[in-house]
């Protein structure tokens, strides 16, 4: 009875992280059909200041109405960084540079960003780096670019398109590293509602050109901006800062690679685009590089590991309750 009662509430963290990670994952990659359709109208720093300001009043309603205050000064930092880096800039950088380049390009380049969420998280976070998380990765990473270049159209990469995508990724980056510091002492609504309102006043200059834009543009594309800032990035944001609030910013880099098979999905279901065996084998293969990275290790070896790393000595069910919460299958690459 003892055991039940100390272990029940590290399943239900598990369950609740790996449902903000689905949630995630699901809108995340519901925005690619809603970017396809909205970037026909919307300009790039456009459409990601329309984004944002949706996602803005939609974070901040909810913020209010839950009275979670403003944030410690401690979180003020990473809240920043993040809100500059990828609410601001990379959402700029990514819509202007798949303008530029093919899907098989910008999915070979804007991919390596959980590459190197893994490699500052190992260096400034501490983060550990597994022998299975790294070999997931890799197997994902295969995954994402055989999905693009199977779905590729017979457009050209230009060296800005590739510029951008790069940029795009180590913002991307950047600013998941910087927001997990946050999430220490400030909550999930209140790290992604600031950090969105940050990338908001850094995209002010596009405002004129989102005036413009919105009196020729058709209501479809419109209404999909305002779903792009309602639900991939108010909801989706704040359901990733739940869950990498929860586990390591490796960990949630390498779930990312989700997305990409429930692109395919998707495209089939909502857009009829039937996909080929190239692109279904890249589906299954980002998703089985997630199964690997995101696999339980046995929970003596586990721990060990985790304590080392941490140079701490933690003993008996707290341990276990830690090691459980760092290995849920709680964890997404971001449009």
């Amino acid at each position: 009875m003892a055991e039940n009662s100390q272990t029940r509430p590290v399943r239900r963290a598990e369950l609740l992280a790996g449902g903000a990670a689905l949630v995630t994952v699901v809108l995340w990659a519901s925005a690619f059909v809603s970017i396809r359709s909205a970037g026909q109208a919307y300009a790039p720093g456009a459409l990601a200041l329309g984004r944002l300001a949706a996602g803005a009043v939609a974070l901040g309603l909810i913020w209010a109405v839950r009275r979670e205050g403003w944030p410690p000064r401690a979180a003020w930092r990473g809240i920043a960084v993040s809100g500059v880096l990828w609410f601001g800039f990379y959402m700029v950088a990514l819509n202007w540079g798949e303008q530029q380049v093919d899907a098989g390009t910008a999915a070979l380049v804007v991919n390596i960003g959980p590459i190197l969420i893994a490699l500052l998280g190992a260096r400034l976070l501490g983060d550990p780096m597994p022998p299975r998380l790294l070999a997931g990765m890799a197997v994902s990473f295969a995954g994402a670019v055989a999905v693009g270049l199977s779905m590729s159209g017979e457009g050209g990469a230009s060296v800005l398109g590739v510029v951008l995508c790069v940029l795009a990724a180590v913002a991307y980056a950047g600013g998941v590293v910087a927001q997990k510091p946050a999430l220490g002492s400030a909550s999930a609504l209140q790290v992604t509602t600031f950090g969105c309102l940050v990338g908001a006043v850094v995209c002010l200059p596009f405002a004129g050109q989102l005036v413009r834009d919105a009196a020729d543009a058709p209501l479809s594309a419109t209404l999909n901006m305002v779903y792009l800032g309602v639900f991939p990035t108010a909801l989706a944001f704040t359901t990733w800062a739940y869950a990498l609030a929860r586990t390591t910013a490796s960990r949630m880099g390498a779930t990312t690679y989700a997305v990409p098979a429930l692109v395919v999905l998707m495209s089939w279901l909502a857009l009829d685009e039937v996909p080929g065996p190239l692109t279904l084998a890249g589906g299954a293969l980002c998703l089985a590089g997630v199964a690997v990275s995101r696999s339980r290790p046995r929970a003596g070896a586990g721990a060990g590991v985790r304590g080392a790393a941490n140079g701490t000595a933690v003993t008996g069910a707290a341990e276990a309750a830690e090691v459980a919460v760092a290995v849920a299958p709680d964890t997404v690459t971001e449009p």
